[in-house]
């Protein structure tokens, strides 16, 4: 986003109570992807969101319309109607033009994105051809680029990155425009989008990555092409052949579906209830959109470009995405989704990230894993102070540990997993003080310093995880699991009956309820392969689950929302309301807690898993497709307004991949019906 974008996007928003301005918002629409593009369709419009899989920018505006006898009519002053198509990535929408209905397909397969228009519904009797305004935005760039024209296909380059436009019918005409005036600036309105003609210089039309396109419709239907590449990587000759083969092979709508379903073709059995079918296919849809070819996975769609409001979505934790991870390897085993090749490529990703001391970084690009903008790489600094999230490897040894015990095919990958293992079981130890907790650092919601209970359980599970591998250095996380294992009852707080949110520097303990302590109950079934959990500490983990939950709910009068919020006495963009906001994350978090309670009360014989399962269900309601935390598009945001409007990064992948785990634990245990048994393993 420009910063003529920025101003456009202020003078729209200014006046309202939850729309923060400069912002990408994706709270509408629907995401189609490929590995290495992200592209945001929104009622017939097109947006790039790929930079942090690809390093590619392409589009950052557009609007589509018909244009009948020399008359636009754009599709977003139209009521609109869109869906997938099946378990894909296939975005189908459907116009109501004044004419009739006007079906629109969007599909990305790799760099290129496909957009297929078809007009036969319509009834009209004069001279009509599908009109696109296209605002292309090599390496980011809405000035100093330029425009190749190759009869069909239109290139518009920076310098690294060229983009290309092409149609399976051709371009009846096309003109470019230079960026808005800086006068125009200043207008109290935004610019609408596409602007009149200029002054027809030869400069606006080839020194521009503003394109207005009209496509003549054959057989009543066109398809517009844009394909994104790096001149280091590919060439104009290989580019164009390729745009050659893409218009010859998605000639129809036939060519589309088969495509989206080469592009996705990991479904839910249909052994399972509808509902069920749709949560796992609708995660697994979000969770391959939101990765790279790398394996690496961004949190979310980067709405915030400017990090007015945030530290940026558009990068790989290694707490999220490990735990992502671990969730998908436990859920595809459950559900036989084939997902060997994302384990593989995860482990892989995970073990040439590391860094020398085991450790690893705040936050990487995906496409690459090279080291991005971030506020807690302290273990990078001279001078390191607590700066640094040891939670993020804890995450990533309790997935490497996992996928080696599940057996890896490739004996070069098993031994770079054993490598980085033995390398990250130091820099854990590392951390770990004489006293069997983490040391002081940051905490998972990265907005404090201190020794989290979140961060003790992600050790708890480190250690049991690897404990309960074959490998050499089981028996000393053995004997360190059962160290955390003992220290934990010295973050206990009796008269609330939760373990508390962190220990202060001076020694007490921040008495505040926290979701991100609910990570206990599964850390805790993780060591109960090694150890048998003590009754005391059974009613420990019941009293916390239960009480945290209950404080943290929040049932705002406004709306018909309720869930989880993430702590109390969290402010983050509230906005004008005076409470905490509700968290799909912290939903979905009780939601699998209480799930880890019943299975774990329930292999001790403890008739409490009864009410912990009840529980456990309806937390998930309410992010299940249909419940009031998850929109229409299948999407779950991070945050909700206590009006009810969806915020923030919008899908976010940790709530899929924590609703997918639920799911597939609520499902072998029986838990998902009230009247079926728990059983056990």
């Amino acid at each position: 986003m420009q910063l003529r974008d920025a101003l456009d996007d202020f003078k729209e928003s200014s006046g309202t109570t939850t729309q923060f301005p400069g912002e990408r918002r994706t709270i509408t629409g629907r995401f189609s992807g490929d590995g290495r593009r992200l592209v945001h369709v929104d009622g017939g419009s097109l947006r790039d969101f790929g930079y942090p899989l690809s390093g590619l920018t392409g589009i950052e505006r557009s609007r589509f319309g018909i244009r009948v006898s020399g008359t636009p009519f754009w599709f977003d002053e139209v009521e609109s109607t869109q869906s997938y198509y099946g378990a894909t990535t296939l975005v189908e929408t459907i116009h109501e033009t004044p004419f009739g209905e006007l079906l629109q397909y969007d599909l990305t397969v790799g760099d290129s994105h496909l957009t297929r228009f078809d007009a036969s519904e319509l009834t009209v009797d004069d001279h009509i051809e599908l009109v696109a305004y296209l605002s292309v935005a090599p390496e980011g760039q809405d000035s100093q680029v330029g425009q190749l024209h190759h009869q069909d296909v239109i290139e518009v380059y920076h310098q690294r990155e060229h983009d290309f436009v092409s149609s399976t019918t051709g371009f009846s005409s096309v003109r470019g425009q230079i960026p808005v005036a800086f006068e125009d600036l200043l207008d109290e309105e935004p610019t609408d989008y596409p602007r009149p003609a200029g002054d027809h210089r030869y400069s606006e039309d080839r020194l521009s990555g503003d394109l207005i396109c009209s496509l003549p419709l054959w057989d009543e239907t066109t398809t517009l092409i844009t394909l994104l590449s790096d001149r280091t990587e590919t060439d104009r000759e290989e580019v164009l052949e390729r745009l050659a083969g893409l218009r010859e092979q998605f000639d129809s709508t036939a060519a589309f579906e088969e495509a989206a379903a080469a592009v996705l073709p990991t479904t839910a059995s249909d052994d399972h209830s509808e509902t069920l079918r749709e949560s796992v296919n609708a995660d697994i849809r979000v969770l391959s959109l939101l990765r790279s070819q790398t394996g690496l996975r961004i949190a979310g769609p980067n709405f915030d470009p400017y990090y007015r409001y945030s530290g940026g979505y558009g990068y790989t934790w290694f707490r999220d995405d490990a735990e992502i991870s671990r969730f998908v390897l436990e859920s595809a085993h459950h559900f036989d989704l084939g997902l060997e090749q994302w384990h593989a490529e995860s482990a892989r990703a995970y073990c040439e990230t590391q860094r020398d001391d085991g450790s690893w970084p705040h936050r990487v690009w995906p496409h690459n894993g090279a080291l991005a903008p971030g506020w807690a790489n302290a273990k990078l600094e001279a001078g390191a102070d607590h700066d640094y999230q040891a939670d993020q490897t804890g995450s990533v040894i309790a997935f490497l540990a996992n996928y080696y015990a599940s057996g890896i095919d490739d004996s070069d990958l098993e031994t770079q997993v054993v490598e980085t293992l033995e390398s990250a079981l130091t820099s854990l130890d590392e951390t770990l003080e004489d006293d069997g907790r983490p040391m002081v650092c940051q905490n998972a919601w990265e907005d404090a310093i201190g020794r989290f209970t979140h961060t003790t359980a992600t050790f708890l599970e480190a250690y049991s995880a690897l404990a309960a591998t074959d490998l050499e250095m089981a028996e000393h996380a053995h004997q360190q699991a059962n160290r955390v294992y003992e220290a934990i009852n010295h973050l206990w707080i009796e008269d609330r009956g939760i373990f508390g949110l962190r220990e202060h520097g001076g020694g007490g303990l921040d008495r505040r309820a926290d979701s991100a302590t609910l990570a206990l109950v599964g850390a805790h079934r993780a060591y109960a392969h090694l150890e048998t959990i003590d009754d005391y500490r059974l009613d420990q983990l019941e009293s916390h689950t239960h009480t945290i939950i209950k404080a943290l709910w929040h049932d705002p009068d406004e709306s018909d929302i309720a869930g989880l919020f993430r702590y109390e006495g969290d402010a983050w963009r509230q906005a004008h309301q005076g409470h905490e906001k509700i968290w799909t994350v912290s939903t979905g978090w009780g939601a699998n807690a209480a799930a880890q309670l019943a299975a774990l009360l329930a292999d001790h014989d403890d008739k409490r898993a009864v009410d912990a399962a009840a529980r456990a269900r309806e937390l998930l309601e309410l992010v299940l497709p249909g419940g009031v935390l998850c929109e229409d598009t299948s999407y779950l945001p991070e945050q909700f307004f206590d009006t009810g409007e969806p915020d923030s990064a919008t899908p976010l992948g940790w709530p899929h991949a924590l609703r997918l785990a639920t799911v597939a634990l609520m499902d072998e245990r029986g838990m998902l019906y009230a009247a079926h048994a728990i059983a056990a393993d």
